[in-house]
């Protein structure tokens, strides 16, 4: 079974759901068809860094594009 990709825009839009509505992460879940730990994780990561969290599809922050030199 293939994973579920998400757009950064759905994820933004599923935080403001639970953090601005006031939806709770269990009607979140019914209503979007996400489990509700992904919700919080979505939720959490954005709290740590509103800017850089949650990029959407699959990708990955700026920093973690970075390829360390060799040790």
């Amino acid at each position: 079974m293939e994973r579920r990709k998400f757009t950064r825009e759905f994820k933004l839009e599923a935080v403001r759901l639970i953090r601005d509505r006031g939806v709770s992460y269990t009607q979140a879940s019914q209503d979007l068809g996400v489990h509700q730990s992904q919700l919080r994780d979505w939720v959490k990561r954005f709290a740590e860094d509103p800017q850089n969290a949650i990029p959407g599809q699959g990708q990955m922050k700026p920093e973690q594009l970075e390829i360390p030199l060799g040790s």
